[in-house]
């Protein structure tokens, strides 16, 4: 009875986390670019009570005898579906279409990867504008450097293409490429992708080298929409209904933590 004690225990720790994992997926419905993430299960190991052997008339037995001592979480996976692109009234604003990600230069100077396109024109030390994320940290062209314009150019005039290209209006109002596009990356494997933050991402042995879809001819190219974000992933019904599944699970542990503990207290008491 002491090993459904601990079984129903970690049954109790691993829905725990699998609440908190649903928690956080709730509370970054509205956060752009975020990914949701989903708990996974594995048993621990099993105990053997009786091994394969043979009956009292000599028959072997086809199965032995193995109970095991519970759950615990193997690991949090992220999902990588596409989110819906919202309209945004802002011209610095960038949604991907496709498996691509945007570059971010870090403080530490490591680069990382995102999906959320909210990014804004902010002045340099020289008076010229460089685009940087809202934490103004400086997003990375194509070619791995950061995207700095000179002080003659409006940041209202400047618009983008498809393609991620960078460009500004010539004197009959007709946009010209600037030969700077914002750089677009994807990975082998998204799922090795280490988060860093909530939308921000860095490479693993897991998931790759990043592949710059510049220079890269064997991925398929993905679209940059101006003027739309790509909001989070996370579907609200379905992590409310597994919210409710977490719950009722937890609830069935603690039971059984309860009805073990009754048994014990039943077997105490047989000395009297």
């Amino acid at each position: 009875m002491v090993r459904s004690l601990w079984s129903a225990a970690t049954g109790m720790n691993a829905q725990q986390t699998n609440v908190d994992t649903i928690a956080n997926n709730l509370a970054n419905v509205n956060t752009v670019g975020y990914k949701a993430q989903v708990a996974q299960f594995k048993s621990l190991l099993y105990q053997t009570l009786q091994t394969a052997t043979t009956t009292a008339n000599g028959d072997p037995k086809p199965t032995s005898s193995q109970v095991g001592l519970g759950v615990r979480n193997s690991s949090i996976n992220s999902i990588f579906t596409q989110g819906s692109l919202l309209s945004s009234n802002s011209d610095t604003s960038f949604a991907i279409e496709g498996e691509g990600y945007f570059a971010i230069q870090g403080s530490d100077g490591e680069t990382y990867y995102t999906r959320n396109g909210d990014f804004t024109w902010a002045l340099n030390d020289r008076g010229g504008m460089i685009l940087t994320n809202q934490d103004g940290l400086p997003v990375l062209s194509s070619t791995g450097r950061t995207i700095t314009l000179g002080s003659n150019y409006i940041a209202s005039k400047i618009s983008i293409t498809g393609d991620g290209t960078i460009c500004y209006p010539d004197a009959n109002n007709n946009p010209q490429s600037l030969g700077v596009s914002i750089g677009l990356y994807q990975f082998n494997n998204p799922g090795g992708l280490v988060r860093h933050g909530d939308t921000l991402w860095e490479t693993s042995a897991a998931s790759g080298t990043a592949l710059n879809e510049a220079t890269n001819r064997n991925v398929n190219r993905s679209r940059v929409v101006q003027g739309y974000l790509e909001g989070s992933n996370v579907q609200v019904a379905d992590e409310m209904v597994n919210l409710i599944v977490a719950q009722r699970a937890y609830e069935m542990n603690s039971k059984a933590i309860t009805t073990t503990d009754e048994m014990m207290q039943t077997a105490n008491n047989l000395k009297r």
